[in-house]
This record gives structure tokens, sequence and C-alpha cells, in this order.
């Protein structure tokens, strides 16, 4: 069988690869676009409830976990939020800000795919679908540095560039393919895990919340991840991620969703707590310290329900009755007041991969080169977007990494 040759092969036709490739062809590469999917951009289409979150205005390095803090930075600074909204523009795409500074589409998600797609076939990318088998090998006796096997043929290139994304929404055609090909040549992999997902409930707090389905209301959201002593001394940090959002919490059947959990599950570690803030900068239980007030449970209610919703302050105040007969002195009133702002559940686990909207973890950083994403082992071998240990808060900021990063490859290969 001939073997074809290309000067890069991406593999993966997401976010991060097609804008990968289309960086590398408008540099004259030939570039050969591999995706085992049927369609391009599949993430991309059901993303922002089909308009596509496709950027935030306000994306910095501090809106991403990694085990290295400072590395999505080159990236994120070289191709920004206004680049690629200039992209949007080009092609005559309406959008809007939603909160946030979220930027959707006033149509349909297709409408950047579609953009993409253009942009590849004018900068003279091939692009094939539907190619299953794919095994890289490194030839380093051959000009052609790598040869890929796959079975709508063989392919030979001086770069290869995995951009087939993290283990989120496997109904979708998520695989932990990109980490096998890490491991293959040796990288190191920060644990992936479920970002931006729902959490379920212990046993306990079933029992006592899950009937609440369907109320939400705003928290701030508090948790904190450990990492390894020798990870924060490289990194320049100290031994915590910190997460701390203020937006809606949502009770569901089987446990907590909503902005502010997606947001703080990517810094929850299983077995952890998280703690919510059910009023936030509100000094709920003042009225109870009043000379005429009255203190019992049903002071206490009447507080709860001008802050919360009714349901959920009704169900606050029985769980505490149930387990203190009320402490109405000062102190105890102040203990009260505490408790409702520090409101902690120690979740049984997250609704994992099938939910997650992002994989926290990846291909370890300290094995890239920050500016080109090139692996420091194995010369022209290049990782970007979700398969990397960099994740982004919810609200368009990963599709801003995968569109950084594949600039920052393509830019290289």
């Amino acid at each position: 069988m001939t073997v074809q040759r290309y000067d890069v092969v991406v593999l993966g036709a997401g976010a991060a690869g097609m804008m990968c490739a289309l960086a590398a062809g408008r540099r004259g590469r030939r570039v050969l676009l591999l995706e085992h999917g049927e369609r391009v951009g599949r993430k991309i289409l059901i993303s922002g409830g089909g308009r596509c979150n496709f950027t935030n205005v306000g994306t910095k390095a501090e809106n991403f976990l990694s085990e290295n803090p400072h590395f999505a930075k080159s990236a994120l600074a070289r191709f920004t939020p206004k680049d690629f909204i200039a992209l949007v523009e080009k092609h005559g795409i309406a959008y809007h800000e939603k909160t946030l500074g979220q930027l959707f589409c006033d149509g349909s998600a297709q409408q950047i795919v579609t953009m993409l797609e253009k942009e590849c076939v004018e900068a003279g990318v091939e692009t094939r679908c539907g190619v299953q088998g794919i095994a890289v090998r490194q030839n380093v006796n051959m000009d052609s540095h790598f040869e890929i096997a796959t079975s709508v043929g063989d392919f030979a290139c001086a770069s290869v560039v995995v951009a087939t994304g993290g283990l989120s929404i496997p109904k979708m055609g998520a695989t932990g393919f990109g980490y096998e090909v890490a491991k293959q040549f040796g990288l190191a992999i920060v644990e992936p895990r479920a970002g931006l997902a729902p959490l379920v409930f212990s046993v306990k707090d079933h029992e006592q919340w899950c009937d609440l389905a369907g109320v939400s209301t705003e928290v701030v959201a508090t948790a904190e991840k450990q990492i390894s002593p020798l990870r924060a001394a490289r990194s320049g940090r100290d031994d915590k991620f910190r997460g701390r959002f203020r937006e809606k919490l949502l009770v569901t059947h089987r446990g907590v969703s909503g902005p502010a959990v997606l947001q703080i599950s990517s810094y929850w570690t299983p077995g952890g707590e998280v703690r919510f803030d059910l009023a936030p900068g509100i000094a709920v239980f003042q009225p109870l310290l009043e000379t005429t007030a009255g203190r019992d449970w049903n002071s206490a209610y009447a507080a709860l329900r001008t802050v919360l919703p009714t349901r959920l302050a009704e169900r606050w105040v029985r769980v505490r009755a149930n387990v203190d007969a009320g402490d109405w002195t000062n102190a105890g009133i102040a203990k009260l007041e505490r408790e409702l702002h520090a409101w902690t559940l120690r979740p049984d686990g997250s609704e994992g991969f099938a939910k997650a909207e992002v994989t926290v973890g990846g291909v370890d950083t300290a094995e890239l080169d920050a500016r080109t994403m090139e692996s420091k082992r194995v010369a022209g071998l290049y990782f970007i977007g979700e398969v990397v240990d960099v994740t982004g808060w919810l609200g368009g900021y990963n599709f801003q990494w995968a569109w950084a990063s594949g600039v920052a490859a393509g830019g290289a290969v």
C-alpha cells in the first residue's frame, strides 16, 4: 500500500484540531485532518444549548485549572478572544454577550463549525472523517518522523498533533486515545477526572434534600483540591487549588447542579467537602437580635423566606431543628448564621464523564513547551485542547483554550 505523505497530521477534528489545521495550512503546510467520528465539530454543535458559547471576553490564565497555573498564559496571550471574535465577524456571524462575558451565536452553533470548515478548505487542509484504527509510530530513520496507520490508509508526516479531547461526553465519541498516545511516547499524565459535572448526594443528604428537586437559589460555592508538594513547588504555588464561585445552585433528584456546582466540581476532590453560602452578603438572622423579635424556629423560618425559596427555607429550618433544639441566645443565633453561610455537603461522587462538560487533568504540562505545545521528549509531537492538563471554567473559557492552543501548535508545526 502506498504511504501518503503530509507535513502535518492532526488527529481529532474538534475545536482545537480544526483551529490548528487551518493555522498550519495558512502557513503553507500540507495538512491532513483525521476524525474518527462521522462529522467534524460534534461537541461544538451541542455546546451552549446549540448556540455555542464560543469564547469569553474576560479570559485570563486565572480562569483555568492546571497543575502548572502559568502554562496557559503564553498561548492565551498570543491568540485572544478578540482574535477569535474577528474571525467570527469576518464570516458575518451575529453574536451576543449573555452574562459574565460569555459570547454566543445569535443563530446556531453550526455557524461556527461551518466557519472553521471554510477556513480549513481555504487553507488547503484535507479532512477525512470516519477514520478508525488509528495507530501512531515514530520513524526516526526517515525524513518523515511519524507513520500513522488507519482504516483509510497509511500516512507519513514530520509532525503529529493530538487533538482528540478528553473523556467527557462518551456518547459523542470521547475516548482516552490521546492519553494512550502520550503514554506510548513516555509522557506523564495527570489523572483525568470529570469536570463541570453535577454532584451526587450522600445517602444521608439524599434523604434530607432530594425531594426539593427543581429548587434553585444563588449561592457562593467553595472547594479545595490538594496537589502534591512536588508539583506545588514546581509551579511556584501552594498545595491547593481553591475554587470560589457565586452563581446559581439547583437541587436535582440525585444531588446538586447548576452553574455554581458545575464550576466547583472541577475543584472538588472525591471524598472532600463542598460548602455553599446560601445567603451571600446577607445577615439573615439579624432581625432575631432585635429586642422585640421572636427567637424561635418560626422566626428563623420567616427570616429565611426573605432570601431563599420557600421550600428550601422550610427544609433548612426543619433539618436544623431535628439536630438542634435551638439556642436562641445571641451566640446561638450567630452560630445559626454561620451554618447558613457554610452549608456543607460531602458528595458521594459526581455524575461522571457521561454528564461532565470537560475533563480535568490530562497530558502533564511539564511535558510540553508552553509556546508551541510540542512534546519536550519527542520532536514533532504536539498535544492541544482538552487532552492537555488545562481546564477552563464554565462560560466559553474551554473553547478559548482550544482556539489558542490550536493556533500555538499550528504556528509551530
